[in-house]
């Protein structure tokens, strides 16, 4: 049957920081230009998660008045706090010793889902239409095998794959150029980089589970604008790498958070537990104490730098922001790097056009992007995360003081990691076991209640959209070589090892929890999980992350 279709000129998938950015500026660049969103979430911002810390710079280019019009930035950096942990210490690291992209001067604490909510009602001033609740399922493709658009997810599927009474057949949407800004890891990109070997020469992309909840806090513990940022402590203990954090935003809330590397070795490790660990450090709970917590949420990012870009266009579009990898690992900070990316595709398009057939070329986005500071940027701190793999936090940190501090990332050579994040487990029988305590339900809380907080919600009767390319592999492999790690790695308790009266073992997956971080996609050790969208509308909800 013959799908109803409408046309854009420029169709964009997510409605993040680089997707809004990019209907932004086409409209300001060029009005005539249609331009339509297309987001998964159930409105614009549910699913965005972030820490945040905003650098300004892109935002500033975009939208030069944007304190007049009312952006939701409005706690400047006043305090700026280094610490390496130990798990009842923490010393402090002065900024002479610390590498310049952790300083914040001039930067802002704010929610990304709310920034991303208020570039939505610009970019409609502006022209662009947002479809928000709609998931684009798979991409169109022209007879000469470039990208024309996308097709939006059936809606009223069973879990047996049949027509229920609620059925709606999703649509075409063609356009001249499709823009992937579906955030890390999205299955539009992976299929994209897999078809034209985007990444062919590239390292492996590399990627962290950032978990992160926000809590409100007493006033006399609330010191507004202040940033703490930790390496050490818990995840030092399992020789795992990565970082907490907690900023002190407006309204007497708190932002607290943990990222693990997901190049971890011990298949043990639980970065849910981790991070409830993390909270009960003295440095940490002496805010938390007398709190409560408002909202949870985890996403996965991608951190391997411009060695791990695949390359950014496509026949018939642009790969942008967290999707291709425009987080600055070094300053821990992306959203002013996938705005710019988002920018510069706009650009590019609006300069490349064909006046006469009205085509894009977007070729000459790589030209753009790699004049633009963006790019310059993430050049120059190419080393970090790579250093950071290599030799751990304390002389990860050593190297790449001496990187940017001294050399200011002109060093003359590139440091690479070319081992996939899931390729790093070792065998369970070899590894140390990690005992997690019980939560004590006052500043440690268990996963179900956690994914509670974080208002997500599925169609229960739908197909499951956590694929096994190998229904046998969970128990006939990872059980008894890493114990499951999904179990574990997984922030939102989707996947679980029962016993059946009989002793046997049995794999559920509890699609209705996923919160959509993708860490199952990223972490499988045989790569057996594939996340796709689901119906359009589920997942978190999440109204202030």
């Amino acid at each position: 049957m013959e799908r109803e279709h409408i046309e854009y000129d420029v169709i964009i998938v997510g409605a993040g920081p680089s997707g809004l950015s990019a209907a932004c500026r086409l409209k300001q660049l060029r009005p005539e230009t249609s331009v339509v969103v297309v987001e998964k979430g159930s409105e614009v911002g549910a699913h965005i998660l972030s820490g945040a810390v905003l650098e300004p710079t892109a935002l500033n280019e975009l939208f030069p008045d944007w304190k007049n019009l009312g952006a939701p930035v409005k706690t400047p950096v006043s305090q700026d706090q280094l610490y390496f942990f130990t798990e009842t210490k923490s010393i402090k690291i002065p900024h002479f010793l610390a590498p310049k992209t952790m300083r914040n001067e001039g930067n802002f604490i704010i929610s990304l889902g709310n920034l991303c909510r208020w570039l939505a009602k610009q970019a409609e001033v502006l022209g662009v239409d947002i479809f928000p609740g709609f998931s684009a399922s798979s991409l169109l493709y022209s007879s000469d095998d470039s990208v024309a658009g996308i097709i939006t997810g059936d809606m009223g599927i069973d879990s047996n794959k049949e027509k229920k009474s609620s059925f709606s057949r999703g649509m075409e949407i063609r356009g001249k150029c499709t823009i992937l800004s579906e955030g890390c890891r999205g299955h539009l990109g992976k299929e994209i980089i897999k078809k034209f070997s985007l990444d062919e020469g590239c390292d492996p992309q590399h990627y962290g589970l950032g978990i992160k909840e926000l809590w409100s806090i007493p006033d006399n513990l609330h010191k507004p604008g202040l940033i703490l940022h930790s390496a050490g402590w818990p995840l030092s203990e399992s020789k795992s790498n990565g970082g907490g954090f907690l900023y002190h935003a407006e309204d007497c809330q708190v932002m607290v958070g943990l990222i693990t590397d997901l190049s971890y070795e011990n298949p043990h490790l639980n970065p849910y537990e981790e991070f409830q660990r993390y909270k009960h450090h003295p440095e940490i709970s002496k805010f938390l104490s007398g709190g409560k917590r408002i909202s949870y949420g985890a996403k996965a990012l991608a951190k391997g730098g411009v060695q791990s870009q695949p390359r950014m266009n496509f026949p018939g579009g642009i790969i942008i922001g967290d999707n291709a990898g425009t987080l600055n690992n070094a300053k821990i900070k992306g959203i002013h790097c996938a705005m710019k990316s988002g920018m510069v595709a706009a650009e590019s398009i609006v300069d490349s056009i064909d006046t006469q057939s009205k085509s894009f070329n977007v070729n000459l986005f790589s030209v753009s992007y790699k004049k633009s500071w963006a790019y310059k940027e993430l050049l120059l701190q190419r080393n970090f995360g790579p250093a950071q793999h290599k030799w751990g936090n304390i002389l990860g940190s050593a190297f790449a003081f001496l990187d940017i501090n001294i050399f200011n990332g002109k060093l003359p050579w590139t440091l690479r990691d070319r081992d996939p994040d899931h390729t790093k487990l070792k065998s369970a029988s070899t590894m140390k076991t990690i005992v997690y305590k019980k939560p004590d339900n006052i500043i440690s809380f268990d996963k179900l209640s956690s994914v509670y907080l974080s208002n997500t919600n599925h169609e229960e009767d739908q197909p499951n959209h956590l694929i096994l390319r190998d229904q046998e592999l969970p128990l006939s492999y990872n059980l008894p070589v890493f114990n499951e790690p999904a179990q574990r790695y997984c922030p939102a308790g989707v996947y679980e090892v029962l016993t059946n009266d009989d002793g046997s073992k049995k794999f559920q997956i509890n699609s209705q929890n996923c919160v959509h971080c993708k860490t199952c996609d990223i972490k499988e050790p045989s790569q057996n999980i594939n996340w796709i969208t689901p119906e359009g509308g589920g997942g978190p909800n999440y109204p202030n992350m």
